[in-house]
């Protein structure tokens, strides 16, 4: 139990990060589990619709810090190298 007011507040901006952290990844993850599910199935659209909603979001994450900016680049080519194994 922290003694100083302010470690008090800092506490709490860490645990609401974490949980906000947290959500965000997970959702990135089943973004790519849909993803290479769609291109499996040969889904060209889906995987289409499905890559650009995840470009998106990686760059929120991104800005907002939940993952480091060359991260962010590295996860978006990846997801585009996965939709380019239709052609």
């Amino acid at each position: 139990m922290p003694n100083i007011k302010q470690q008090e507040k800092r506490d709490r901006l860490a645990t609401r990060q974490r949980l906000r952290n947290r959500h965000v990844k997970s959702s990135l993850r089943t973004l790519f589990k849909k993803l290479d599910a769609s291109v499996a199935e040969g889904d060209r659209e889906t995987a289409t619709q499905l890559l650009r909603t995840l470009t998106k979001r990686i760059d929120q994450a991104a800005s907002k810090g939940v993952i480091h900016k060359n991260a962010a680049a590295r996860a978006k080519s990846r997801a585009a190298h996965r939709l380019q194994q239709l052609d």
